[in-house]
């Protein structure tokens, strides 16, 4: 017999359905949310770490209560490392301090020179022969200042500048390396410097869960990659 008009589908129809409408439901809600997904910062081997993407909406934000020093201090422990981490902001963005660790280079007008002593490759090259197989005689002083040229032109150091994270990240502001590729770092030319090793400091960052009413905040830590060492490559 004829189904009557208006009469429900076969139940094998129906329930694939309603479970693509509860679907449907579901994401309308979260919807004005699903760009502020990354609560910390997506492991990479591109750094340093580009910038979270925030949700601006200030109930996220963390209270004076939760921000408190002294129970943060407690939290995080032994990974508060002063050196890369500041509570307040510092009072340089880049520190020059020639005893800092973001002191890789010393400032002159046309030119800038490595600290330190020439790397030990460096003071094993041969220098007594062109690459035309032309030899060479050359003094002390002279083979220390073509050294030091060499190794200004191929040192990569590490330059550290301070970066703020935002209220929602404890401590607030975290000293962040990069890798200068203002020029290159061969002869010839050709190579740059790019970042080779990166050291892992523990930060706290504030995570929400839930909506309105029901919504949860708490400190959860997080490891938060800072390039440590730079090398000259392709």
């Amino acid at each position: 017999m004829a189904r009557a008009w208006g009469a429900w589908p076969h139940p094998q129809v129906m329930l694939p359905l309603l479970v693509l409408l509860w679907l449907l439901l579901l994401r309308v809600r979260p919807a004005r949310t699903q760009h502020y997904l990354h609560l910390k910062p997506v492991p990479s081997d591109k750094l340093p770490v580009a910038d979270i993407i925030e949700d601006p909406d200030p109930a996220l934000d963390p209270s004076e209560k939760d921000a408190d020093e002294r129970v943060l201090r407690r939290k995080l422990g032994s990974h508060f490392d002063p050196d890369f981490m500041a509570v307040s902001r510092p009072p340089l963005l880049v520190d020059p301090s020639p005893t800092s660790v973001s002191a890789s280079w010393r400032s002159k007008p046309r030119f800038q020179r490595p600290l330190g002593a020439v790397p030990p490759e460096l003071r094993r090259l041969d220098l007594s022969e062109t690459a035309l197989g032309q030899q060479l005689k050359l003094g002390k002083r002279v083979r220390r200042k073509l050294l030091q040229w060499l190794w200004a032109r191929t040192a990569c150091p590490v330059r550290y500048m301070w970066k703020e994270l935002g209220a929602r990240f404890w401590p607030r502001f975290v000293k962040e390396g990069t890798c200068s590729r203002a020029r290159s770092c061969s002869v010839p030319a050709g190579m740059v410097c790019r970042p080779s090793g990166s050291v892992s400091k523990t930060l706290l960052r504030w995570h929400c869960q839930g909506w309105e009413r029901q919504r949860f905040c708490t400190w959860i830590t997080f490891q938060y990659p800072v390039i440590s060492e730079c090398k000259c490559a392709c």
